[in-house]
């Protein structure tokens, strides 16, 4: 790979290079797990926002820094007092699938969990490591999970999704139970996952760049048009949940390794 071209903004909770016609981004915060935090999702938008690194690209590839590939909302940023935006689209604007036209391939090389489950549903091509893992936790941290399964929805096999949503973290799937449920397309030794991922990044350079983006966009407007009212309702619920008991208790027991003791129904 070609040494990453810097940007006058800098980055401080991604890597991002150039290689060729295709833009690697990793996630960087493995101390986190690479946890979602307002700095890494502002850092994505501001990418994706036409960033001079993504001129003339032809593929993003997404993978993540150290063992695990993203773990979902950092546990501070669900603890505190959150600032809601106003539509589903605002809240999931940290995703590239959602606001370029270049297509995605994600390369999940650990664990994946809670919205980290919005790169896997967001991707074109989604590939995982051997090493790699995918569970919803959302409901054993008094959550309310309704984001994340829409869009996998039309992704993977609809009983495994439930078992997913239901028993939140007793319910971790292994590469290749994920594959096997339509969660990812292929799955390769942990030391070939980022070759592989940019193995299909060529394949994607090698197409006529207006052929792909015509029939990508024609994909993308079906599921967006079948999404687009369930997605609202759903982030609705969530900010409504926001005020339950359960809410807060979930991240607080899990920081003090202790059961949660929930609320009312």
């Amino acid at each position: 790979m070609e040494r990453p071209v810097s940007s006058p903004d800098g980055w401080s909770a991604l890597q991002v290079a150039r290689d060729g016609e295709t833009v690697v981004v990793t996630l960087d915060r493995p101390q986190r797990r690479n946890a979602l935090d307002e700095t890494m999702m502002d850092e994505l938008k501001a990418l994706w926002s036409g960033h001079e690194l993504l001129d003339g690209a032809r593929c993003i590839v997404v993978t993540g820094a150290g063992p695990g590939f993203c773990a979902g909302a950092d546990v501070e940023l669900l603890a505190s007092e959150r600032a809601p935006r106003a539509t589903a689209a605002e809240e999931l604007s940290f995703l590239p699938g959602r606001s370029t036209e270049i297509p995605v391939i994600v390369a999940v090389n650990g664990v994946c969990a809670g919205g980290g489950l919005h790169f896997v549903a967001d991707g074109d091509v989604v590939i995982a490591s051997e090493a790699a893992s995918f569970l919803d936790p959302h409901v054993t941290m008094g959550q309310v999970t309704a984001l994340e399964p829409l869009t996998l929805r039309l992704r993977m096999r609809p009983d495994a999704l439930m078992r997913m949503v239901l028993l939140g973290r007793d319910e971790r799937l292994g590469a290749e139970a994920a594959q096997a449920a339509g969660l990812v397309s292929e799955v390769v030794a942990p030391e070939r996952l980022l070759a592989r991922a940019m193995e299909l990044a060529r394949m994607v350079e090698a197409g006529s760049p207006a052929a792909i983006r015509r029939s990508r966009a024609v994909l993308r407007r079906f599921e967006d048009e079948l999404l687009e009212r369930h997605l609202e309702e759903g982030w609705t619920s969530i900010k409504q949940h926001w005020d339950h008991p359960d809410a807060a208790e979930g991240p607080a027991a899990f920081s003090e390794r202790r059961a949660p003791v929930w609320g009312r129904p």
